[in-house]
């Protein structure tokens, strides 16, 4: 590889700020929207144009599909987020589930009014590219915009952008598999006959979680193998089967969707797979969304023709970008395992509890039974770099506790005891590392989260 050698220059500082949050997904909304409300300056750093990350920008609006009768949550943000959605017509029953199904595209503007209701101080369009650490402390971070080249100093830095990007510019310890679970384009679909498809669904397939069993291979444990589930695979099999389609090593079909509007929108189609991509090389991820575009319009094809009710149905949107389920994961002063998120792990430094969900690397269990595990805090704070915090999909654990800290609502949990820790840090005047913990509890429980 050839380099050059860039000359050095002044950066100018931006703000200066008590907690900086990079990233504005679940993670990134909650951690930021609960340190303001703790009563310090916080400012919340998105690279696109709109928050809410995979809500937004990806499209998946399921944000608690896995909510059914005995399923025990924290609350906290996670709940807040579908009453605000609710409340501002931006959101419809999900149908699987006791949820919201959050509208991709008003819910750009329920984050909006709950950054600025909080006084959080939003920034759009603008990517760190660099961390400020001196003596193994982040200071701040280096960003890039339509303003050039400027510096964003903090005290607290909270990553939430799903791939871990500020500890590893940082140098904090990660870790990445070489074959990460496969990512997804997300697309929605207008011109369907609603009364047509769901007569289809509900009288000719009548799906139900059993069903991932099948294509999927997917392992349940039993109880949820009756409820009903969104599961839309066999146009797809039919499709391939006919060779109107073709499957490879690195593309598969069939999958799931989430609302079927009155108008004719079918939204969150999740059918399409795509391997072998890593989500922090931009090579793969160039490629990825080219040949994600061409493989959403395959599928489209194959349900115009086998799935009664799409005959007429065309593409309405694509997501703004691809759907990441594994990247980098950091190594935390604790890695939570999968005997953790599958036998109710326990922890005195617990941040937020999260109900028995596992959706992931073979595996399904949907939480019915009232079972739920701990977050606990060391799990959010990256070895080696103090002051730095990170929340959402790649905190620190095994393969299958990602299987479930991946998932939104717990995104949010890590999201809002990250926010709650770093302002507390802050004004208790000591690092992220050494805040008391009882007072984070304490503050988490006055934001209405189940800390135990």
């Amino acid at each position: 590889m050839n380099y050059i050698t860039e000359s050095s220059k002044k950066v100018p500082v931006f703000a200066e700020v008590d907690v900086l949050v990079a990233g504005s997904g679940p993670a990134g909304l909650a951690a930021a929207i609960a340190a303001a409300r703790e009563g310090v300056s916080t400012m919340l750093l998105e690279r696109y144009g709109c928050f809410g990350g995979v809500i937004t920008q990806v499209g998946v609006e399921g944000f608690a599909w896995y909510r059914h009768e005995g399923t025990v949550e924290g609350g906290g943000l996670a709940f807040e987020f579908e009453e605000r959605a609710k409340e501002l017509g931006a959101s419809t029953k999900e149908c699987q589930s006791d949820s919201e199904a959050l509208d991709a595209e008003m819910f750009k503007y329920v984050a909006d009014r709950m950054v600025e209701e909080a006084g959080v101080r939003p920034i759009l369009h603008c990517y760190a590219v660099e961390a400020i650490v001196e003596n193994n402390v982040i200071k701040g971070v280096i960003t890039e915009s339509k303003s050039g080249r400027m510096a964003i100093l903090a005290k607290r830095i909270i990553d939430c952008t799903g791939d871990g990007d500020i500890a590893a510019f940082a140098g904090a310890p990660f870790t990445k598999r070489e074959q990460p679970a496969w990512v997804t384009p997300m697309f929605h679909c207008r011109g369907v006959d609603r009364e047509k498809f769901l007569k289809y669904v509900y009288e000719e397939l009548q799906p139900t979680y059993a069903d991932w069993k099948g294509e999927w291979a997917m392992q349940t444990n039993g109880k949820e193998d009756d409820l009903f589930s969104p599961y839309l695979v066999k146009p797809f099999t039919d499709a391939i089967r006919d060779g109107v389609i073709k499957e490879s090593d690195n593309v598969a079909y069939g999958g799931t969707y989430s609302t079927v509007s009155p108008e004719g929108d079918v939204t969150q189609l999740n059918v399409v797979f795509m391997g072998g991509v890593d989500c922090t090389n931009v090579e793969d991820l160039t490629q990825a969304e080219i040949k994600g575009r061409q493989a959403v319009i395959n599928a489209i094809k194959a349900l115009n023709k086998y799935a009664p009710g799409f005959e007429n149905a065309r593409l309405r949107n694509f997501g703004m970008t691809m759907g990441t389920r594994e990247s980098r994961q950091i190594e935390g002063y604790y890695s939570m395992t999968g005997d953790d998120v599958m036998n109710q792990g326990r922890f005195e430094d617990s941040i937020g509890i999260y109900p028995e969900f596992i959706d992931g690397n073979g595996y399904l269990w949907v939480p019915t039974t009232g079972r739920y595990f701990h977050i606990p805090y060391r799990a959010i704070l990256p070895q080696n770099i103090d002051n730095l915090l990170v929340a959402g999909r790649c905190i620190s654990g095994d393969i299958m506790a990602h299987s479930a800290f991946r998932n939104m609502g717990c995104c949010v949990v890590t999201g809002q005891g990250a926010g709650v820790a770093a302002a507390t840090s802050i004004k208790e005047d000591v690092p992220a590392s050494k805040v008391n913990i009882k007072k984070v509890q304490d503050a988490l429980e006055r934001q209405n989260v189940r800390v135990y």
